[in-house]
């Protein structure tokens, strides 16, 4: 599963086992069982709309990896045990609770079980419908007796009833008579064992950060228990964090069978069961409705009243038009979302793929957080983080700017722990968590986890971008001025000014987005996102005193705000220390980035990767190597700050030690690489990034899907290959299409109108589906963009650089380490490599498409 040149990305082949999943532009379809990747096909098989979310386990409950059923944002607590203590360490853990599983439906033929592991298959399909949000599985089993039985199913988990779940189960027998047995269940899984004392296979045991925590104590306390209006129910307390739970199961059988029917309750197992007398050709069809709501502490009882409520619409709405109004809303997601690329099938399914996982995991989220695994697995505990805003929020902003306004209320709601947590480490304004579900530091690993201050500017970056991409003032003024206030304080509190000699302004002691440097002086991602953050604070306070002074006043009123402060923002802006060596004329990742040795990547064997699961912390830091993009990230996030030749003298550098240890790397690569002309290794990058979870490149899609990794899919696409800037508030494009790419084209929301862009070999055009024309420019060109399709004619598709970066080592420096050397400004400075080098071999030759078991941190 894992390579010894990871670092470099894949062809750009199809990986999938074509056999058992064809290509499908729409649906994902497997069409032989597996039971050696069932936590694999769990996740990828997963049915979630942003508030619930249903792994893809089998109707059966048995032949299981892990189960899984998931509400978002509903946790227990528990005490962070530190080996050592120290003062402003997080206390209180957080993981996502595995609520009671509703999906079980078990079927008895005449006494036989049915089991896919061992049951002897005629046919087999699962699918999951991605245009219509449906998961479905047809097979057709034939018992040990030789009577053949066809079995249907249906699951899905509503986009118009947040709060349900809807499932079918249709059983008929095509040969002969049979006594059938349908059991149907909700299950207590999260404490201990299910039903056959079977634990889980992935309980978090090992050393695997991606994993979530396991509990030492009992989760769920038992508050109610009972059979209610002939629907079974099930209500808890968590132990510690006292959120409640209700859910609420309804049923209903049609069949021309004679059959009897019998309901159970336990504290942690509610039962229906229905026995049957089946004739051949007369089938059995039954519909389970399952309502689920939570609160922070509103009683339990009171929670099944609301499922109540919401199983009597479904009741009354029925199934058919249940299915149907579930998919018109997939219909409308798809019709802002949707990317098109033409002649490439096995691409446009990965595509969908992707994006149908960010509409699951975010579109009815509500005024929740998104998960970094959405809804599909436990991995990270269910925590939000900072790749939400890089990663998520810019489709969101694009595609679906409510959406994007939910999860930046979100992080609004979160501002006063934020601003506890600074105080905490004493300092001024807010400083938001590094990873969280309820607004409190959940990392107990402060070194990669709380020194992360970027996470401020990353929200204040996915607010100014919103606000500019829809002209919303009215959430600025509300919400947004308060993040960039409190933001922004903390920056001018947590740097310094270094009086001797440019007088410029520096941030110690933090850690960037790449986690294999911690705790550093002045990292190039952190300082120019902490300026892009000033500059948008002293923007948003200016504008909205001249455009509504009289909000305005009473939101200065609110955060008690100074002018001299805005100033203040406005001076540390102006001088803030952005790292640049002058002999290599590159940009060091931090202020001792360039005095380490280079890590032989090359030389580092498959069984040692990823590095920090293998290797000792302080190993990792002592060398030039990277977890993920660092300064290629700030590159693409703030690249009007930056010439073309910083972006590839940059690229070049940091791109052959960067590891592809994180699944949030390889998207961003792909963008700057075909900004700066590398245009096969920015195809092979997309692959890498769009295939993360399909073909589980990092070896842990078993815990849930890489969400932010999925919105990276499509910036690579729009921005990546499209070349969609929206630097100050304008919309530009500078294409990159791939060779071998008729066209590509896609939807995007730009101040409340709907713009749609294609792109060929030969030109972009443009038109307006929804709203008022827009002006846009075009390789700085304007174009006015109306209800009439606009083409404008390409000169090529940019910049064309064959291969990709090549890693030279040079003479070791003074100080005994060993240099790298660049080509442009660096050989220009005299920097002549040593007498033996390493270099990557031809990046556009053959690679292995597996990657190692990576991502510690999202």
């Amino acid at each position: 599963m894992q390579t010894d040149s990871w670092h470099r990305p894949p062809q750009p082949v199809d990986p999938l086992d074509r056999s058992r999943f064809p290509i499908d532009p729409w649906r994902l379809v497997e069409c032989a069982y597996g039971k050696d990747d069932l936590g694999l096909t769990e996740t990828l098989f997963s049915v979630s709309n942003g508030y619930l979310g249903l792994r893809g386990n089998v109707e059966e409950g048995r032949d299981t990896h892990t189960h899984g059923s998931y509400v978002n944002g509903f946790h227990e607590t528990w005490t962070i045990q530190h080996a050592e203590e120290a003062y402003g360490l997080a206390r209180v853990g957080q993981t996502m609770v595995n609520v009671p599983d509703p999906k079980t439906i078990k079927l008895y033929v005449d006494d036989e079980p049915l089991l896919l592991s061992n049951a002897d298959l005629e046919s087999y399909e699962r699918t999951l419908d991605m245009r219509r949000g449906l998961l479905t599985r047809d097979l057709i089993w034939r018992t040990s007796s030789g009577k053949r039985v066809r079995i249907s199913s249906t699951r899905m988990t509503s986009l118009v009833e947040r709060h349900l779940a809807v499932m079918t189960f249709e059983v008929e027998m095509l040969d002969g008579d049979a006594s059938l047995v349908i059991s149907s269940s909700i299950l207590n899984r999260q404490d201990g064992s299910d039903e056959y004392r079977v634990s889980s296979a992935a309980m978090g045991e090992g050393l695997d950060p991606r994993q979530a925590e396991s509990f030492e104590h009992r989760v769920l306390q038992p508050r109610r228990h009972e059979i209610v209006d002939d629907r079974l129910l099930l209500g808890y307390r968590c132990t510690n964090s006292k959120m409640t739970i209700a859910t609420l199961a309804h049923h209903a059988i049609e069949t021309d069978n004679q059959r009897t029917q019998r309901r159970s309750v336990e504290e942690d197992l509610a039962k229906q069961v229905y026995e049957i007398a089946a004739e051949r050709g007369r089938p059995v069809r039954v519909e389970k409705l399952v309502a689920v709501h939570t609160s922070s502490g509103v009683p339990p009882r009171e929670l099944a009243d609301r499922c109540g409520r919401t199983l009597d619409r479904a009741v009354s709405a029925g199934v058919p038009r249940l299915h149907r109004e579930h998919a018109e809303q997939w219909e409308r997601f798809w019709a802002e979302s949707d990317v098109e690329v033409e002649d490439q099938p096995a691409v446009q399914q990965g595509i969908r793929w992707n994006l149908f996982q960010l509409g699951q995991a975010t579109i009815r989220a509500g005024n929740q957080g998104i998960p970094a695994k959405g809804l599909t697995g436990t991995g990270y505990g269910g925590h939000y983080f900072w790749d939400t805003e890089c990663y998520v929020v810019p489709f969101l902003t694009y595609t679906h700017p409510q959406a994007a306004r939910n999860a930046l209320r979100f992080r609004h709601g979160m501002l006063d722990p934020a601003r506890r947590r600074a105080a905490e480490l004493s300092q001024f304004g807010a400083l938001y968590p590094w990873r969280t579900i309820n607004g409190e530091e959940a990392s107990a690993y402060f070194q990669a986890g709380t020194a992360q201050y970027h996470l401020n500017a990353d929200i204040a970056y996915a607010l100014s971008k919103y606000v500019q991409a829809t002209g919303d003032q009215q959430f600025l003024l509300h919400h947004g001025v308060d993040i960039l206030v409190e933001t922004a304080r903390l920056w001018t509190d947590l740097g310094f000014w270094q009086l001797n000699g440019d007088q410029s302004f520096h941030i110690h002691g933090v850690t960037g987005p790449d986690e294999y440097n911690t705790v550093v002086n002045d990292n190039f991602f952190t300082n120019v996102m902490a300026r892009h953050n000033l500059e948008a604070a002293v923007d948003a306070v200016r504008q909205l005193k001249r455009s509504d002074p009289g909000q305005m006043a009473r939101a200065v009123a609110r955060l008690g705000l100074r002018e001299e402060e805005v100033a203040t923002w406005e001076r540390c802006a102006q001088g803030m220390h952005i790292p640049y060596d002058e002999r290599t004329g590159v940009h060091p990742q931090d202020s001792h980035f360039l005095e380490r040795e280079v890590w032989d990547l090359d030389a580092t064997p498959a069984d040692r990767r990823p590095l920090l699961l293998h290797y000792h912390p302080l190993v990792i830091y002592r060398f030039q190597v990277l977890k993920q993009a660092d300064v290629v990230l700030a590159l693409y996030l703030v690249g009007d700050h930056f010439s073309e030749e910083d972006k590839l003298l940059d690229f070049d550098y940091y791109d052959p030690i960067t590891t592809g240890d994180s699944s949030l790397s390889a998207v961003v690569q792909s963008i700057v690489a075909a900004e700066v002309g590398y245009h096969e290794l920015a195809l092979r990058y997309f692959y890498a990034g769009l295939f993360v979870d399909l073909a589980d490149r990092h070896g842990n899609t078993v815990d849930g899907v890489h969400v932010a990794s999925t919105g990276g899919v499509w910036s690579a696409l729009v921005a990546g290959f499209g070349g969609m800037r929206d630097h100050g508030g304008s919309l530009t494009f500078d294409p990159r299409l791939p060779e071998g790419w008729p066209s590509m084209t896609w939807r995007m929301r730009w101040h409340q109108s709907r713009l749609r862009v294609r792109l060929d070999r030969e030109a972009i055009s443009f038109v307006i589906e929804v709203g008022e024309p827009v002006t846009l420019s075009v390789r700085g060109e304007p174009v006015e963009v109306g209800h009439e399709e606009v083409r404008v004619l390409l000169d090529g598709q940019g910049p064309r650089r064959d291969g990709g970066p090549q890693l030279q080592l040079v003479g070791d420096s003074p100080s005994g380490t060993r240099r790298r050397a660049t080509e442009g400004r660096a050989a220009a400075a005299g920097v002549v490599p040593h007498s033996w080098s390493i270099e990557l071999d031809d990046p556009t030759g053959p690679i292995p498409i597996r990657a190692p078991q990576a991502d510690p941190v999202t």
